[in-house]
């Protein structure tokens, strides 16, 4: 089983790496494997409501990020998001990427389980993560809860390294998701039987 985590700092190996990587140590100690992607420091195209993707399947833009992203998320057991604060929220471009790849592939994420990682230097962090976790409490997706809110703080590079209690409950956060996929891939549960979508428009 494998845990696809997206860092979506501009820094590779910044704060929000180091609070993924606690993570990843827990996983791999309880028998899961990981991986981490890093959005980069690029320009992120944003979804502009095209709708092709409902015909195709994919994002329009095939950019080389989402597609690496896609592909991850296709073949992982569960997703980890993990983002830095910026004015109470997450990182734009990882929003941007966000809003694309779950518009577009929602089908190949539907229950799996997620969690999502917020890094700030003082406040903002409920906020990050509670935006964070709307992608997929609309997408069928359970939700892994840790000891405490996945916060963990650090401003300048390496700091969260000494946020003892945020670190431990990226390791808490990581042993939950590694038992949450172990009763899954168990516990032989048929999917429970979805609806016919409905959307309602209140312009009309």
């Amino acid at each position: 089983m494998k845990v696809l985590m997206i860092n979506g700092s501009p820094h590779a190996k910044g704060n929000t790496y180091i609070a993924l990587r606690e993570v990843a140590k827990a996983l791999e100690e309880n028998g899961i494997q990981s991986e981490i992607i890093s959005i980069g420091a690029k320009a992120v195209q944003g979804c502009i409501a095209c709708h092709s993707c409902a015909a195709t399947g994919r994002c329009a833009f095939g950019d080389a990020l989402y597609n690496k992203v896609r592909a991850a998320a296709e073949s992982a057991d569960a997703l980890i998001v993990g983002s830095p604060v910026y004015y109470a929220g997450p990182n734009g471009s990882l929003c941007a990427l966000l809003d694309r790849l779950f518009y577009s592939a929602s089908g190949c994420l539907q229950y799996k389980p997620a969690a999502a990682v917020a890094v700030c230097r003082r406040g903002g962090a409920s906020a990050t993560f509670d935006r964070l976790n709307k992608y997929f409490t609309i997408t069928n997706m359970p939700v892994v809860s840790s000891q405490y809110w996945n916060s963990v703080h650090g401003r300048t590079p390496g700091e969260a390294e000494q946020d003892a209690e945020g670190l431990q409950t990226m390791r808490t956060l990581g042993r939950n998701m590694a038992w949450m996929l172990k009763n899954l891939r168990g516990g032989g549960q048929p999917l429970p039987e979805a609806e016919q979508h409905i959307m309602t428009n209140f312009i009309r």
